[in-house]
């Protein structure tokens, strides 16, 4: 029901109900299935639903995930289409989705902070997080280039520690800088 701004605003929500009421998983796997689920074609919100349906009860549980996540957006969208010539004009629910919308900054950015909070700081990190602010707001870049540009840097890097004998993974595991 709460699907204003897409899958990134709804990753908040996602993270709030799968890690930290079900508990079904950590999150680490968390940002991993968004990862993933950023990586592959379709909805953000739909893929990892079904990457979190598929680990917690197989096929099945896929299914049910993908359905349950879809349906209530087809609804509610399918009764707004029916009303929307309606509606489009009114001065009051021009106001309600402007609030809406700034709503929606607000929840992206706590989704952000909350992901982060767990996520391994170190130079490398930074470097990376900055680059890619750079690209997204001052070159005409499409996103998916500049993920594209970060999960290099991120193999290269990888590849490099494993060749000088360190092990990524194991640096920072306090997720302190």
């Amino acid at each position: 029901m709460f699907t204003f701004g897409g899958g990134y605003a709804m990753i908040s929500l996602i993270q709030a109900e799968i890690v930290e009421n079900m508990k079904w998983i950590d999150d680490k796997e968390m940002m991993n299935m968004i990862i993933i689920a950023e990586s592959t074609p379709g909805v953000l919100a739909v893929n990892t639903a079904t990457f979190v349906g598929y680990k917690i009860a197989g096929i099945w549980g896929s299914v049910a995930a993908t359905i349950g996540v879809t349906l209530p957006s087809v609804i509610i969208i399918g009764i707004i289409s029916l009303f929307f010539d309606t509606f489009k004009n009114l001065k009051y629910i021009a106001y309600a989705f402007d609030g809406i919308r700034a709503g929606i900054v607000i929840i992206i950015f706590n989704a952000i902070i909350k992901l982060s909070k767990k996520h391994k700081k170190d130079i490398f990190y930074f470097s990376v997080l900055i680059l890619t602010v750079i690209l997204s707001l001052f070159v005409k870049l499409s996103a998916i280039y500049i993920l594209l540009i970060a999960m290099g840097l991120g193999l290269s890097y990888t590849f490099i520690s494993v060749k000088s004998g360190q092990n990524p993974e194991n640096k920072n595991k306090d997720g302190g800088a």
